[in-house]
């Protein structure tokens, strides 16, 4: 071999090396990058693990924590996720008829359910507004939407628990006679 070769030979070996050594630095950036990911993902599935070990043994659906389906967070479970484990388990407060939700702990009563009881405690309709501005106040750790209480006192109509009174441009609700209701029911 001659030394021109040789040199050659050399300089493509020390190419090739600094190619190597480049695209090794590219991949372990890429690696790296994708070791973050996936140590992001086991900590959310770690957290995901974590709160259904708590709900284990919760065979039934209706015994989960509930929340409406168009109803916002409360204010107190719009906290991360580990904050809002705690938040969700809680209790009903003492003047909601909550009715046991196995393992001991009362369910937290439907929406439908605390419009119904506060219309109960009135002889005369009510608007929708006041019985939201109501709710909130009796039961704060609800916050509905005006669009949601209005939703859920339309469904209560539709069952025929509550009755529609138009008066102008304004609707109001009262609960129904029951009779009417108990008629509807059986037609």
């Amino acid at each position: 071999m001659t030394s021109q070769s040789t040199a050659a030979l050399r300089s493509r070996y020390v190419e090739q090396t600094a190619s190597d050594l480049k695209e090794n630095r590219r991949r372990q950036q890429e690696l790296a990058a994708r070791i973050t990911l996936l140590k992001q993902e086991e900590a959310l599935l770690t957290d995901i693990l974590d709160l259904a070990e708590r709900y284990e043994g919760f065979a039934d659906a209706s015994r989960l924590p509930e929340q409406a389906q168009d109803e916002p967070l409360a204010k107190a479970e719009r906290a991360p996720v580990a904050s809002r484990r705690s938040a969700s388990v809680g209790t009903a407060p003492a003047d909601t008829p909550a009715q046991a939700g196995g393992k001991g702990e009362p369910r937290r009563p439907r929406l439908g359910e605390l419009l119904s009881n506060l219309l109960g405690t009135h002889q005369e309709p009510r608007l929708a507004k006041e019985l939201r501005d109501e709710l909130l106040e009796k039961h704060p750790d609800r916050d509905p939407t005006p669009q949601v209480v209005r939703n859920t006192l339309e469904s209560l109509v539709a069952k025929g628990h509550v009755q529609r009174h138009k008066q102008q441009r304004s609707v109001m609700y009262s609960l129904a006679e029951p009779d009417e209701a108990n008629r509807r029911l059986q037609s």
